[in-house]
Parts: structure tokens; C-alpha cells; sequence
């Protein structure tokens, strides 16, 4: 299930606040194979790609972790950093080389608190990616350990 365009920030923020969050940024640089968060790991930073791919991972004892997404330009990593308690639900690493804009968590935090329209619009539009991830994961577990896959049905 790929991200859907509205849910990357040049759709889902107004031009203003876009602009607002891009000035906090630092732009970074990942070889492919970068490990950028573990499941369970403190929530500090996140990041929108550039250009090049990441992949989301879920932990799954026993197995090995299986790829919920693969996201690429314009989407961003990473949604645990603005709900306490800040702990990375999934995991995440580069596929391909990554250049990305990197947000210091606590800074946009603040930011949001500081101004309230800000805020609702950076809070609307994570938790829109937050609710596509989960169903993205749920599929994906659906597909690889449910009776039938996420298609349903007997077969």
C-alpha cells in the first residue's frame, strides 16, 4: 500500500507552515543500509526524504521483521516523535542512498505549542500518517502470518 501523494507534507500543509517547518530543517545525507531508528528507541528526530527510498519495519519475535512500507520522496519518517511517549513504533532504514530534511522533534514540539494553527495542521496531517501506517501494517501482517492474507475469504 503506497503512501498516498496527499499525505506527503508539500500536499498536507499550507504553504506557510510548510515553509515554517523547512526553515527548522537540516538537510542529511544516508547510504543505503542505514539503520535511521529502532522499534522501541527514543523518538528525538524525524525526517521527509529527498530523493531515494526508506523502509518501515515491524518486530515480530521469532521472525524476521517484515517491511510494512517503502516510502520515497516527499514522505516522511517517522510519526512517534510528536505522542508521548516519544518511543519509535517501527523501524526504519534507507533502501537506497537518502537525502532527506532532518527535524529535531523537540523544536517542532515546541513550535506547535507556540502557535496553535501551527500545531492542528502538523498534528492533522502526522495523525493522517500515522492512521495510513497503521492499515498499511495491518495488511501487511495480514498478508504474511493471517489464514487467507488481507484478501479474506476462504481459499
Amino acid at each position: 500500500m503506497p503512501p498516498s501523494i496527499a499525505l506527503r507534507m508539500n500536499h498536507a500543509l499550507p504553504a506557510e507552515h510548510r515553509e515554517r517547518l523547512l526553515h527548522t530543517a537540516r538537510e542529511v545525507r544516508f547510504p543505503q543500509g542505514t539503520r535511521l531508528f529502532e522499534e522501541g528507541g527514543h523518538a528525538n528526530r524525524f525526517w521527509i526524504v529527498r530523493d531515494g527510498t526508506a523502509a518501515l519495519d515491524l518486530h515480530v519475535p521469532g521472525r524476521r521483521a517484515p517491511i510494512v512500507e517503502t516510502l520515497g520522496a516527499g514522505d516522511l519518517v517517522g510519526w512517534s516523535w510528536l505522542y508521548e511517549p516519544y518511543v519509535w513504533q517501527l523501524g526504519a532504514a534507507t533502501v537506497t542512498s537518502v537525502r532527506a530534511y532532518e527535524f529535531d522533534a523537540v523544536a517542532v514540539r515546541l513550535m506547535c505549542l507556540n502557535d496553535a494553527e501551527f500545531g492542528r495542521a502538523v498534528e492533522h496531517w502526522v495523525g493522517r500518517v500515522l492512521s495510513h501506517r497503521l492499515q498499511a501494517a495491518r495488511t501487511r501482517l495480514l498478508d504474511l502470518y493471517g489464514p487467507y492474507g488481507s484478501e479474506g475469504g476462504a481459499r
